[in-house]
């Protein structure tokens, strides 16, 4: 109801408006219900007609305008870099599970595009799957996706994603928010990420060992990938909850995917 509000409000697509006759069209509440039903269950467009007397592709219009202003709307409070003080929570969420200075873990995902164009599909298709969209996230414990990089095409592996990725952007331009933390005795003063063994060997990232020798090596490694999957378990729950993300992607335009998987 809080989105509702706010959209019939601030976004004009959403407010009521009457006909040539004088009769009153689709109401805010009926429009972002389509949008969220489609979103939530992955149904058809035409799956909600009978129920809100909402036509397929004034459904597809309601999904697209209901992206676009939860990323205006809410993008800056929800999908957002963290700011100092969420930086002390993540630090010492870090720090309890061991892994001081860590910030949480990135990975990638992929979603399938089902009506890729075909001169798309080589680009997009890895083997002999199917055409698909990666997604760069960075998750905490809480399931807090606070960086998602989505749009490279699917032949890219994590590290030529990276490449492209913006997530080392504030870094390079100086903007960091200042970390101290201390590590067997020295001093350090940048966070890093938990990642897999693709990644490249960077002091921002801290992968699992690979070749275990002692039981100092093997607790190590255990531990560090019990706290990558936050990032395993983000993208669980991400298609879980919105299960379009988990059936192939139907838009033929990439943008409105890039929407649908932002909002």
């Amino acid at each position: 109801m809080r989105i509702v509000e706010r959209f019939s409000n601030e976004v004009p697509y959403f407010k009521q408006r009457r006909d040539a006759t004088g009769r009153l069209g689709f109401s805010a509440l009926q429009k972002s219900i389509a949008a969220i039903r489609m979103l939530a269950y992955g149904i058809a467009a035409d799956a909600v007609d009978e129920y809100l007397r909402i036509g397929e592709s004034t459904s597809l219009l309601c999904l697209e305008h209901f992206a676009e202003g939860i990323i205006n709307l809410f993008g800056d409070e929800y999908l957002r870099r963290p700011t100092r003080d969420d930086l002390i929570r993540l630090l010492h969420i870090g720090e309890q599970r061991g892994f001081a200075g860590m910030i949480g873990s990135i990975d990638c995902m992929h979603w399938e595009w089902k009506n890729c164009s075909t001169a798309w599909k080589g680009q997009y298709t890895r083997g002999s799957g199917k055409p698909t969209i990666v997604l760069e996230a960075v998750a905490s414990q809480d399931l807090w996706i606070w960086h998602a990089f989505f749009g490279p095409p699917g032949t890219l592996n994590d590290i030529n994603v990276l490449d492209r990725s913006p997530v080392f952007d504030d870094i390079l331009q100086g903007r960091a928010p200042k970390v101290k933390y201390v590590v067997n005795g020295k001093d350090y003063n940048l966070a890093y990420y938990l990642t897999d063994g693709i990644y490249p060997k960077w002091a921002t990232f801290i992968q699992s060992i690979s070749i275990l020798e002692g039981k100092k090596a093997s607790l190590f490694a255990t531990t560090q990938e019990a706290c990558r999957k936050d990032v395993e378990r983000a993208f669980g729950v991400l298609q879980a909850r919105f299960a379009i993300i988990k059936h192939p992607a139907l838009f033929h335009d990439k943008v409105k995917i890039g929407n649908i998987m932002r909002a």
